[in-house]
């Protein structure tokens, strides 16, 4: 059993680490009996301390691939705030980050709110205004990436930016399990996969996430974005790597890295 000063202390090392930089060892090596609800309560601890608003929520581990790459068995979710967003028009920063990779996804515009712990996938397709191309950022506070499910939850999944194109596509205008997408390094391709790999079809990710959050009083609102999981693997960054994403029928995205100062 883990107290509740604890949790705040582990949330306090988390926070420490993303401000500067310096990563710290699984927390579960020394709370082996950190529950996935305590793990939340511990990312939640951090996001009520950040000044920037939620603006949507990611499901994190949600293709066999990743889970496989991780060392996990089941999805996870993290919040998305308004400050982890970048432009497609301004490079990002790796060195701000311990060990950033990226990953490319389907991301969800909401329209309506979702119901919580009753909601299903026809809920999630009436509640979409539109689906959009997306690069996720994400990254780690705990060394090396050597976590447990715990770990990356109380690490708000993960999380550290995301860029979304500019393309919208209506529900009704594409089907969310077919879509095709390949992520460039340059002119190489380092990735690719298509949208079922999320659980079969992101909808059911969606789905997943509203009745999760539900449980910590958490709703997914008009207006939000959600990043439903990873196509395709997630591949390392170097300072002034160049990444686009194609989704079929879907458009593109890019991000791009500044190069290391000389």
């Amino acid at each position: 059993m883990v107290s509740a000063d604890e949790l705040r202390r582990i949330a306090g090392r988390l926070r420490d680490a993303e401000r500067d930089r310096a990563p710290i060892a699984p927390v579960t090596a020394e709370f082996p009996g950190l529950s996935a609800s305590d793990a939340y309560e511990i990312q939640l601890h951090n996001i009520r301390r950040r000044r920037a608003p939620v603006v949507g929520h990611k499901v994190g581990l949600s293709s066999k691939v990743m889970q496989e790459m991780m060392g996990v068995d089941e999805p996870d979710y993290g919040h998305l705030l308004a400050d982890m967003r970048l432009s497609e028009d301004e490079p990002a920063d790796a060195s701000r980050f311990c060990f950033p990779r990226v990953e490319i996804e389907v991301a969800f515009l909401l329209g309506d709110d979702l119901p919580g712990a009753d909601c299903t996938e026809d809920d999630v397709l009436a509640a979409t205004e539109a689906f959009a191309p997306s690069i996720e950022l994400i990254d780690s506070r705990i060394a090396d990436w050597q976590i447990s499910l715990a770990d990356t939850i109380a690490d708000n999944a993960s999380s550290a930016e995301f860029v979304v194109g500019a393309q919208r596509v209506r529900p009704d205008e594409i089907d969310p399990r077919g879509i095709a997408a390949v992520l460039r390094r340059g002119t190489e391709i380092v990735a690719a996969g298509r949208s079922d790999a999320v659980l079969g079809n992101p909808v059911t990710a969606v789905a997943w996430l509203a009745r999760t959050v539900a449980r910590f009083g958490v709703r997914l609102r008009a207006g939000h974005l959600i990043l439903p999981g990873a196509c395709a693997r997630a591949v390392d960054v170097r300072p002034g790597d160049e990444f686009r994403a194609e989704f079929d029928g879907l458009g593109t995205v890019g991000l791009t890295f500044a190069r290391e100062r000389a």
